[in-house]
Parts: structure tokens; C-alpha cells; sequence
């Protein structure tokens, strides 16, 4: 912006910011990936007790998906009569998504499948987790602060449902998933000129990798 003042009023000066150094951030938290056998006990638990806020758990499990992402999921963004059952995360006037690259389908499988066939045949509202969504605003806070003391009690303490995404992309790294069909898979942004060309890996490209974690 300084720079683009500059030119634009024809100053004669330098941009006093030029060559300012910002120190990288060396005491943030880092968030620990669920470790498989974490993951197994989850997955147990949230058939076992099969309430809605397991069925979130469950949905993000296999899927990776950022908890607003599923949070404000719509029943209709579940297709469960395909011949690959998949959800489509898109934006919604309830909730956005963070980047455009956000935008995708996801296989559902295992316990992930699971939780969308219990959520399409025991809800009654257009929303998968109407507990969440007040005023037609999604509350992702409060789902999260309670998804993380239950998080905790299964394995490690330092369990948080964000975690869950970061094991999810080291399960696909471990089954030597392409790079750009793990971006894909996970809506983060496209890392070069070359992803923007064509459509990008098909449903049943996908879903053989992602069988392979599940």
C-alpha cells in the first residue's frame, strides 16, 4: 500500500517499511496429529453412543474436513445413493468456507459413511447439526470447545478435533497420495500454476487412495 502511494502521488521518498524483518513465531502451539489408535477408539465410541456430536466426529474422521466445514453442512450436500457415496462442501449463507479452493467432493467411507447415513435418516432439519446453527449463523466455537474435553478422553490429553485433520493428511501421505490430490481432497490452496489446469482428480481416482486409509 505504501509502495503503491508512492507511485501514485510521484513522492520522492523510499517506503520506510522496505526490508522490515518479521520474526517467525517460534512459541505457537503445535497441534498434534491423532494417532491411529486414538482414531480407532473415536471411531468405536461415536457408533457406540451415536448421538449428533459423535456423528461429527465420525463425519471428519475419514473425510478431514475443518469443523466449521461440517458444521455447516446442509442433509442435501450428502449423496448417499451414488455408486461412491460422497459430500460436497460448499459455501452456504449460513456458512463460508475459508478459501475458494475450499470448494470440493469428498469420498465417504467407514465410519464417515456411517455418520452421514445416521444423520440423513434421523434428521429432521435441513441442516446435519441443527444444535449448531442459531439464527441461521454456524457457532463453530462452542462445538469446538465441546468436542475437545471429549477428545481428551479417549488417548492422549493433547487429543483436539483439529488434530484430527492433521493425522488424516499423514494417513494419505502414507499411502503415497499425490500432492496436489491430497490438496484437493483437503481444500487447501493450489500450490502452483500447473493445479489450475483441467479438472482435477475424478470421484474414483480419489476413492482408491481414500480407501486405503480407511
Amino acid at each position: 500500500i505504501v509502495n503503491l502511494c508512492i507511485q501514485e502521488q510521484g513522492l520522492e521518498c523510499s517506503n520506510p517499511f522496505a526490508k522490515v524483518y518479521l520474526p517467525s513465531i517460534t512459541d505457537a502451539k503445535k497441534r498434534h496429529p491423532v494417532s491411529i489408535p486414538d482414531l480407532i477408539n473415536l471411531s468405536n465410541e461415536c457408533t457406540k453412543v451415536d448421538d449428533d456430536i459423535r456423528h461429527l466426529v465420525a463425519i471428519i474422521i475419514n473425510t478431514g474436513m475443518r469443523l466449521s466445514e461440517a458444521l455447516g453442512l446442509l442433509v442435501t450436500d450428502l449423496h448417499l445413493n451414488e455408486k461412491i457415496p460422497y459430500v460436497i462442501i460448499q459455501p452456504h449463507n449460513h456458512r463460508r468456507l475459508k478459501t475458494q479452493a475450499s470448494e470440493r467432493i469428498v469420498p465417504l467411507l467407514g465410519v464417515s459413511l456411517w455418520a452421514a447415513k445416521q444423520i440423513q435418516t434421523n434428521n429432521f432439519s435441513k441442516y446435519c447439526f441443527p444444535r449448531y446453527i442459531i439464527d441461521d449463523i454456524c457457532k463453530s466455537n462452542s462445538a469446538s470447545s465441546t468436542l475437545n474435553k471429549w477428545l481428551k478422553t479417549i488417548g492422549n490429553s493433547n487429543n483436539v478435533i483439529h488434530g484430527i485433520r492433521h493425522s488424516w493428511r499423514d494417513r494419505l501421505r502414507n499411502v503415497d497420495s499425490p500432492l496436489d490430490m491430497v490438496d484437493q481432497l483437503g481444500g487447501w490452496s493450489l500450490r502452483s500454476v500447473g493445479q489450475n489446469y483441467g479438472s482435477g482428480y475424478s470421484l474414483e481416482t480419489m476413492n482408491k487412495y481414500m480407501v486405503l486409509i480407511t
